[in-house]
């Protein structure tokens, strides 16, 4: 599950009621680990095997999930720990590693995580195991994700495409509807802050993968990584100076807050009118649901605008997949596990409508128990069927570094600093790159 991080708990909290840098991270053995393709004989014989499995996870009430897995292999046990989030889920796996002793079998694992992981070789191929045969049952783009170098290093198990929440009621005021372009959302900014007083939207400096999600839908590439050490770095470049630029001019003339989001003064900014819209992924609607209930039947969605008129690109903000570890000594059954809670249909149902994860199974996407339902908050609007059509337009390739923790806190004195500070969002830009490239070569690795 990837919402940010500062918001994990808070998201976990309200689905139920309605860095370490590399160094000193050790390479873990591939104690069971296969390389060649494993039979369906090996499978039958591990599955009926006496096992019982390590599974770290921050998902709300995945037990649920796991009981389905338990029932139909009920040989295999499966101890589930919840790590409470991404802050505190990490530190724990690379000191597991590090330590060489209580490192899970399967682990969650954020998409943008994936290569510091492998890097230090400590995830599972999964093609031995069948994880390639997946390929067309997901997303294109998820399954990029996790299909990276020569290896699948997870199964795919929520996602973030980029779509708008808006309110009617002050867009309504303002004479505006909701803007299909960059362009128009820019005058439709001007119009409702001088009609209604409120500001479109919040852009915080505190949160480095809105802003990411922003550069992909504008089809920037700022990272690539060949799974050894050679990075790519282009934060500096055009598509990613137009982006800034368009939002130094929003925030120059006063017309989007640069509020730290996921703070309590956030929500009661939601719940009190001081933001028009939210630019956010697939999970937003939900989150929304719990931290502004008195804007009930207030808000709809709509598509992201666009850089130019006609086109239908999306980007995506979050998402994670279930990793087995490469030290477990149960790979087949760890695979299976993994595979059994993102593909089981009833599993994958279950994740998308009583823990409101965003699917990347398309059987999932499609299903009219996921697609039909209608939202009152939402004035009855078909929102995940909204956004499963979203989930087709985002941009197919993307890549991370695999040393994602200093590029947000780099982000954070940079970029993130001249969004709060109402600074040279073109300058941070440029210092970001520059921070970025020196902190990669010094560990070591090649940039292109």
């Amino acid at each position: 599950m990837r919402r940010p991080r500062s918001a994990a708990l808070a998201l976990g909290a309200i689905a139920v009621t309605i860095t370490l840098a590399l160094t000193g991270c050790s390479p873990s053995s591939t104690s069971g680990g296969s390389t060649k393709a494993v039979s369906q004989s090996d499978i039958d014989k591990a599955m009926n095997t006496p096992t019982t499995l390590t599974f770290w996870t921050w998902v709300p009430d995945i037990q649920n999930e796991v009981n389905l897995f338990e029932k139909k292999y009920p040989k295999i046990k499966v101890n589930v720990v919840n790590t409470t989030g991404g802050s505190q889920h990490y530190p724990k796996v690379r000191a597991a590693l590090k330590a060489g002793k209580g490192v899970p079998d399967v682990a969650q694992m954020e998409y943008d995580y994936i290569p510091s992981f492998t890097q230090t070789k400590s995830l599972l191929d999964l093609t031995p195991y069948g994880g390639a045969k997946l390929e067309d049952e997901y997303t294109d783009w998820v399954w990029n994700q996790v299909d990276q170098n020569g290896g699948v290093w997870g199964i795919p198990q929520d996602s973030g495409p980029l779509g708008t929440l808006y309110r009617k009621d002050i867009f309504d005021k303002a004479g505006a509807a909701a803007p299909k372009t960059w362009s128009a959302f820019a005058s439709a900014a001007q119009q409702v802050k001088s009609k209604t007083g409120s500001y479109i939207t919040d852009l915080p400096g505190n949160d480095m993968f809105q802003m990411i999600s922003f550069f992909w839908q504008k089809g920037a590439k700022p990272f690539s990584y060949d799974g050894k050490k050679t990075v790519g770095i282009d934060l500096d470049s055009k598509a990613d100076q137009q982006v800034v630029s368009y939002w130094q001019d929003l925030i120059d003339k006063d017309l989007v807050a640069t509020d730290p989001d996921f703070t309590d003064d956030y929500y009661q900014g939601l719940s009190r009118d001081k933001y028009a819209s939210w630019l956010v992924a697939a999970w937003g609607p939900v989150f929304l649901q719990g931290t502004a209930k008195n804007t009930s039947g207030k808000w709809a969605a709509a598509d992201i605008p666009q850089w130019q008129a006609g086109q239908n690109v999306s980007g995506n903000w979050g998402g994670s997949s279930d990793a087995v570890m490469a030290a477990t000594k149960h790979p087949i059954q760890a695979y299976e596990l993994a595979k059994f809670i993102n593909n089981d249909q009833q599993s994958t149902l279950k994740l998308a409508n009583e823990q409101y994860l965003f699917p990347t199974k398309k059987s999932t996407l499609t299903d009219d128990s996921f697609t039909s339902q209608k939202s009152a908050f939402y004035g009855g609007q078909q929102v995940n069927q909204f956004f499963a059509g979203v989930s087709d337009t985002v941009d197919k390739k993307f890549e991370w570094l695999p040393f994602m923790d200093y590029v947000n806190s780099s982000y954070a004195n940079t970029l993130g600093k001249a969004i709060s500070n109402h600074g040279d969002l073109t300058a941070a830009l440029a210092t970001w790159q520059s921070q970025v490239t020196s902190y990669a070569k010094q560990q070591g690795f090649t940039v292109k």
